[in-house]
């Protein structure tokens, strides 16, 4: 299916654009939808982000589907790669070389093929090679910087705490004498210094806010402890961590102590958002630098993360789960075209950049890929999706429609149902009410025959026969 770039600018009213728009995609890592300030109650300072929320179009309710194991992102970005669903691209990963590298089938070389020049700098973690499928590769960055033990189990209040996240000395972002938010900064504005005509199409990944959470002093000023609040929904204790398979032992749960503590939760939220200001800042950079260049005019930016992660929320410190904070992500959309200062809450995957981004380059969107162009969304002519799904390993099932939510962890037999509407901080499960009760019985049906559409293998029946 073809969509003309030509369309796109009729659609949009793009006044008398003739060339073919840059295009800008910035991938954060590990950072819930919240942790920006223009868009949640976070205390938080985020300045360049709630500028990019003023110049763009925010889609509120962007998801990531789930993973197969605990390193979630790995997932997420060979989703976004590939345009396959979550079990779709499981199957594919083994062979991504073959079957997309090889074949031109990478969502980079499609729009190499569309006349774009593609770069590449930051975080990777696809079973492809960079080199295979960029023009241009810069700095690759692994799954996430080094860590060190005096980083896990803390802090404990009333005892010194063993992890300094300013100290430079021990590598993590900071490996290699510059901090990798920093990095990949320059390496953007090298890129774009170029002296080839072609439209470009790069891809900045931000190892950032990952941990180890490490950043400069002054970032980690901001976040005094006593500016910082635990979430309405913060838990000593996650009463279904085994069952969702996200014990203490899993290498999320184990950054802080359990039970968990009010103290150590808001030391490790401080930390968070300390890391999330100073990519804020980098951010910042390369809006400027934007700016200031000649593609100022022509260049459609998307920022998002590869998913959330919780910090405290329920007693959870990872991203192994169904709940909003762990999978919901930032997605926003700014350049030509783009309505400014807009929100949508229409439901899209984080992944539907891929397809949006080869019809702005008026390139073919293949059969086969799962996701959807959020373009028409923006204009109100879409047929928005009625409801996403997600799925970690055999553990855990969820769908979301219409506000309501269904969590199923089937090897516990485990149903959990919320009213997001009501309920945002999913702090009240009405499995056990009548209302509950329906709600469940009416998304289950939607859950199993979603699942089946798209290959997970999962029996819901044998473990849920009443719903």
């Amino acid at each position: 299916m073809l969509r003309t770039l030509a369309a796109f600018f009729a659609a949009l009213a793009f006044a008398g654009a003739a060339d073919k728009p840059n295009l800008l995609f910035i991938f954060a890592d590990d950072m819930t939808w919240k942790a920006i300030d223009a868009l949640s109650e976070e205390d938080i300072d985020t300045p360049n982000l709630d500028r990019l929320v003023e110049q763009g179009t925010v889609f509120t309710h962007a998801y990531n589907s789930g993973g197969w194991h605990g390193a979630v992102c790995v997932a997420s970005r060979t989703m976004l790669n590939t345009g396959y669903q979550l079990w779709r691209v499981q199957a594919a990963e083994k062979t991504l070389k073959r079957d997309f590298a090889d074949k031109g089938r990478s969502w980079s070389q499609q729009l190499s093929a569309a006349g774009y020049r593609t770069c590449f700098s930051g975080k990777w973690h696809v079973q492809m090679k960079p080199e295979q499928i960029f023009d241009e590769v810069r700095n690759i960055r692994p799954g996430m910087p080094g860590s060190v033990k005096a980083a896990y189990e803390r802090p404990v209040e009333g005892q010194p705490d063993p992890w300094d996240p300013t100290d430079r000395s021990i590598g993590g972002f900071w490996k290699g004498g510059k901090h990798w938010s920093e990095v990949i900064v320059d390496d953007y504005q090298v890129f774009i210094d170029s002296e080839d005509e072609r439209p470009w199409f790069m891809y900045l990944a931000f190892n950032a806010p990952h941990d180890p959470r490490q950043m400069p002093q002054e970032f980690l000023d901001l976040y005094p402890l006593e500016r910082m609040k635990t979430p309405a929904n913060f838990l000593p204790v996650y009463p279904y961590r085994d069952p969702m398979a996200a014990p203490q032992s899993l290498r999320d749960e184990k950054l802080a102590p359990s039970p968990r503590t009010e103290f150590a939760v808001k030391t490790h939220r401080r930390e968070y958002y300390a890391i999330v200001s100073h990519m804020d800042a980098q951010v910042g950079r390369i809006l400027e630098g934007l700016a200031q260049s000649p593609d100022a005019d022509n260049t459609v930016i998307c920022f998002t993360a590869d998913h959330g992660l919780g910090c405290g929320e329920h007693g959870l410190m990872g991203k192994q789960n169904m709940y909003d904070h762990s999978v919901r992500v930032p997605f926003i959309l700014a350049g030509p075209g783009v309505p400014k200062g807009k929100q949508l809450a229409a439901p899209i995957y984080l992944q539907d950049v891929m397809p949006t981004f080869l019809q702005l380059a008026g390139a073919e969107i293949p059969e086969d890929v799962d996701f959807q162009s959020v373009l028409p969304l923006l204009e109100g002519k879409g047929t928005p999706r009625k409801q996403v799904f997600g799925a970690y390993r055999s553990h855990q099932r969820m769908i979301t429609r219409d506000g309501k939510k269904l969590i199923l962890y089937p090897e516990a037999k485990v149903a959990r149902v919320f009213d997001l509407t009501k309920d945002p901080d999913e702090r009240n499960d009405l499995i056990a009410t009548a209302e509950g009760q329906k709600i469940a019985s009416d998304l289950f049906g939607q859950l199993v025959a979603e699942l089946d559409r798209q290959g997970d293998s999962i029996d819901l029946g044998a473990a849920y026969p009443g719903l």
